[in-house]
């Protein structure tokens, strides 16, 4: 075999590898694009809207529901819309650590070391 063609091969089966993994051609899964049945996303962004959200932003289809993120009370949240009733659920986020917090933590840990 030349080393032309042998290059070839190795190449050609590196990426047949690659596409049988999936890592060239990864089709979304099922349940990450909006079913026949569901809502438009104008629809799920209207939702939103009327339970008091500003600002979608990232809408997309994901695990069988409308998620993306959105902004209410002065505070950005990610939020899900259920495709078919329209029905609004938010994510709950992690409490932001403060200086405060970081603080605390340090002198701890300093006693600790004590």
């Amino acid at each position: 075999m030349t080393r032309l063609s042998m290059t070839r091969t190795l190449g050609g089966l590196f990426a047949g590898g690659l596409l049988a993994a999936g890592l060239l051609s990864a089709p979304a899964r099922a349940d990450d694009r909006p079913g026949a049945d569901w809502m438009p996303i104008e629809g799920a962004v209207r939702a939103l809207e009327q339970a008091g959200y500003a600002d979608v932003r990232g809408l997309e289809a994901d695990d069988g529901v409308w998620e993306g993120k959105a902004v209410k009370d002065g505070r950005s949240v990610k939020v899900k819309v259920d495709p078919h009733s329209g029905a609004v659920t938010e994510k709950t986020a992690k409490a932001a650590k403060t200086s405060k917090d970081s603080d605390k933590q340090k002198r701890d840990a300093d006693d600790d070391n004590d």
